[in-house]
């Protein structure tokens, strides 16, 4: 098997500030989580008010939060990115941002009630954040991370055809074996799979308990140009070499467009959370 470790994967943490560069397209394109699942950490995290988000982006996860009447810490490291929020939720007197890394951000222990993360944990060095976690919220309190799964339509004609286009211009950058699969579903909860998706493995190992577990599936239909947008706000896609890049990017166009200008993607919303009782 091939080292990827030789090329990178275009996913390491040094790669975390490209999505400052795209603030606005960011929040256009970039996916929404299911109601369900905010609905099951409202009810997991009980009444409390205080939470803090890490990696906001540009609030695509926020809002719920401030409607149901959280007081919401944002912690965003872009400038850009925080700029954004600032500006979105300006008129929202229960938010603020403090712009830095999250394992740099100066925040007060034992005093939030629910720490959440969307899509952005991964981005985190766990080893560091998970504790830094556990010791800022109350007992009692909540972590709650949350991710969506973009499903591998394995064997669809259109998927295949864009295989195609990645082995050439992906895979011959970012060096590796492994390729998209579909998976069982119960696998997502898997160590390895925990890890791919958090960069860790067990909520338990830092203390956490009374663990949550949900899985919610949903489809988006997207046009050519809604999808090209989603894929260029991709880490791996924004890490190619710009010919890489290109044609990549043509290549899938061109088959979307062969298949009637739309392509439609099946996700599994992953949400794990854990609680700190002492």
């Amino acid at each position: 098997m091939v080292n990827s470790m030789k090329t990178g994967t275009g996913w390491e943490r040094g790669r975390r500030v490209h999505f400052d560069e795209i603030a606005a397209d960011y929040d256009k394109i970039r996916w929404d989580y299911p109601e369900a699942l905010y609905q099951d950490i409202f009810r997991y995290a009980g009444t409390g008010r205080k939470a803090l988000e890490i990696g906001a982006g540009t609030g695509k996860a926020t809002v719920p939060f401030l409607t149901a009447g959280y007081d919401v810490t944002a912690v965003e490291m872009g400038v850009n990115m925080s700029a954004f929020l600032s500006d979105k939720f300006k008129d929202r007197n229960n938010f603020k941002v403090i712009t830095s890394t999250f394992e740099d951000a100066v925040l007060e222990e034992d005093s939030y009630d629910l720490i959440y993360a969307a899509s952005a944990f991964h981005w985190v060095d766990a080893d560091i954040g998970c504790p830094k976690v556990f010791r800022l919220l109350k007992n009692g309190g909540v972590f709650a991370l949350f991710r969506n799964n973009m499903i591998p339509a394995v064997g669809e004609e259109l998927y295949e055809e864009t295989q195609a286009v990645y082995e050439k211009h992906y895979y011959s950058h970012f060096l590796t074996d492994e390729r998209p699969v579909r998976i069982p579903k119960e696998d997502f909860w898997k160590p390895s799979e925990l890890y791919r998706g958090f960069r860790f493995e067990n909520m338990e190992q830092y203390g956490f308990c009374d663990l949550m577990k949900n899985l919610y599936d949903a489809k988006r239909k997207y046009t050519t140009d809604e999808y090209m947008a989603l894929m260029d706000t991709m880490s791996d896609h924004r890490s190619l070499p710009e010919s890489n890049r290109i044609a990549l990017y043509e290549g899938i166009r061109n088959a979307i467009e062969k298949h009637g200008g739309y392509r439609e993607a099946e996700y599994v919303y992953q949400l794990y959370a854990g609680r700190k009782v002492q």
